[in-house]
């Protein structure tokens, strides 16, 4: 998506006590970083912020990592969580924020910080052969997350592209997870608290299905050997 330049975003952004401003020097101790020690989940490609900000207050149980590549959606996401907690009457205190190349998340988190839930919704879906090593679910990206997702660790992923979710349920296969749950039309599937985000909306108006699907983390023979 694209989004005009925001000269307030990176001052405001670096003002905001739940943005990490250099993420790197949290690799391994992101766990750490937040009030509590607790579960820990992470959006990939959060945008304005409106599922986070949602998903964030409604879990308090729960510690939130949230990235985007852009300073001027961070920005946004940042005053829509700020804004969703304050009418829920609650400070912001299990959500982070931080900007960063998905592709090379790696530099970013470690094993050491075992996130045991990722969620990817409505990434580009690179409909280009050439460019479809960059999607989101691509098998090099399954296998990054695969290095911090603990073992039954689960994905859960939406889209409105079926040439896409079709094509990553082959990458899930062929990276070690299996498919828990699939539906090809989330909003008949009838499964309660699904929290919309800004795109599904779009897509759900427009008469278009939106695709979901939850897929497990297997344990694979290395990590069986190291423990």
């Amino acid at each position: 998506m694209r989004i005009r330049h925001k000269p307030w975003a990176r001052p405001e952004l670096d003002a905001c006590p739940f943005y990490k401003k250099n993420p790197e020097l949290n690799r391994g101790i992101w766990r750490e970083q937040f009030v509590r020690l607790q579960s820990l989940h992470l959006e990939l490609g959060c945008g304005k912020g409106g599922f986070m900000a949602k998903l964030a207050s409604q879990n308090p149980d729960i510690n939130y990592l949230a990235v985007d590549i852009k300073s001027e959606m961070l920005a946004l996401c940042k005053r829509n969580i700020e804004g969703e907690f304050a009418a829920a009457g609650r400070a912001v205190d299990n959500v982070l924020l931080f900007a960063h190349d998905i592709e090379r998340l790696s530099l970013v988190l470690s094993p050491e910080d075992v996130v045991e839930r990722i969620y990817i919704n409505f990434c580009n879906p690179w409909p280009k052969r050439s460019y479809q090593k960059h999607r989101l679910t691509h098998t090099r990206q399954l296998t990054t997350y695969r290095t911090f997702l603990q073992p039954g660790g689960e994905i859960w992923f939406k889209t409105d592209d079926r040439e896409l979710f079709m094509d990553s349920k082959g990458y899930f296969a062929e990276s070690g997870f299996s498919i828990r749950f699939c539906t090809e039309d989330l909003h008949r599937a009838g499964i309660e608290g699904n929290i919309e985000t800004e795109h599904e909306r779009m897509f759900s108006e427009e008469g278009k299905p939106i695709y979901f699907l939850i897929a497990r983390c297997e344990k694979s023979e290395q990590r069986e050997e190291n423990e």
